[in-house]
């Protein structure tokens, strides 16, 4: 039986673990941190990266449900310890709230009960691809996204094993100028990220846009944003010239009141979503003799496209 160790003395920098968590949405109460050792056997810590912006990061209202910690979910915090798993996840902003990375975790928790599985929360609000490169910096948080992504990345992997990556971006690039070159810096992207981490096969899972971004009411009826529809297609495309890559929708998703964030049911579907693509792409590599989990979720999450 796979057993997890509370620590009771934390790290001098882990005085956060035991202090209350800063207010994000609104009726977030404080809340306890708390670290966990992770599991003695390096194969069964199972970590994913979250990468991309305000979505993948959070904005959605924490409720009591997001502050319980589930068995066997962690989360590397800013101080680069090991945690139980709360929401935020994610520390880029004060504004930081429910996304789609505790409901994912939760669900391959459930599908891997002899895993434990590391989240990786990288997500930086506002952010563009662009920022998504080697030495490039977000000068609104003070960041370099991908160099400490990577760093996080290599820091998590000295107690466990890299099983996937999750991306959620777009929102920056959604213009007609910007989404023309997007399948092609994602590409980029996820052929830069398995090199340096020497994963060449690693299951990558990237989402599209919701509705709501691209389609606004006005006085004549619906006003569509052309870049994002041809950014969405390009995260589909990818799918046939991308091995190992999946993509999930963010159909009948909804927004926190901005058109622009999801809400945190929303947030949470979507985690669901992403934790069927990955252990699809996962179900595919392995061969055929094992068996694959199943997912158990009342999501009525579309089928993820995949080319594996």
């Amino acid at each position: 039986m796979l057993r997890l160790t509370v620590l009771t003395t934390l790290l001098p920098l882990a005085a956060l673990a035991q202090t209350p968590a800063r207010p994000v949405a609104a009726g977030l109460k404080p809340q306890v941190r708390t670290a966990v050792a992770p599991p003695a056997r390096r194969e069964q810590l199972r970590v994913y990266l979250l990468l991309g912006q305000s979505n993948m990061a959070g904005r959605g209202v924490v409720e009591a449900r997001d502050t319980t910690a589930t068995a066997r979910v962690l989360r590397l915090n800013a101080t680069g310890q090991w945690e139980a798993a709360k929401d935020p996840l994610h520390f880029d902003k004060p504004v930081a709230g429910v996304g789609p990375g505790l409901s994912f975790g939760r669900a391959m928790a459930a599908a891997e009960p002899d895993a434990v599985i590391g989240l990786v929360p990288c997500a930086v609000g506002g952010t563009a691809i662009s920022a998504w490169q080697p030495g490039a910096a977000d000068a609104a948080t003070n960041t370099h996204p991908y160099d400490d992504a990577l760093r996080r990345a290599r820091l998590a992997l000295q107690h466990g094993t890299l099983a996937g990556i999750l991306w959620n971006q777009g929102e920056a690039d959604s213009s007609p100028a910007k989404s023309t070159a997007y399948a092609q810096n994602l590409t980029a992207l996820i052929n830069r990220l398995r090199q340096d981490l020497g994963a060449p096969d690693v299951p990558f899972v990237a989402a599209q846009l919701p509705a709501f971004q691209y389609e606004r009411p006005d006085s004549l009826g619906r006003r569509i944003n052309a870049g994002a529809v041809q950014l969405n297609q390009a995260v589909a495309r990818l799918a046939q010239t991308v091995p190992h890559y999946a993509y999930v929708t963010a159909e009948n998703t909804r927004h926190r009141g901005d058109q622009l964030h999801y809400d945190a049911a929303s947030a949470r579907l979507l985690g669901q979503r992403y934790a069927a693509a990955m252990l699809k792409l996962q179900a595919a590599a392995k061969p055929k003799a094992e068996s694959k989990p199943e997912l158990k979720t009342k999501s009525k999450a579309k089928p993820a496209k995949s080319r594996s």
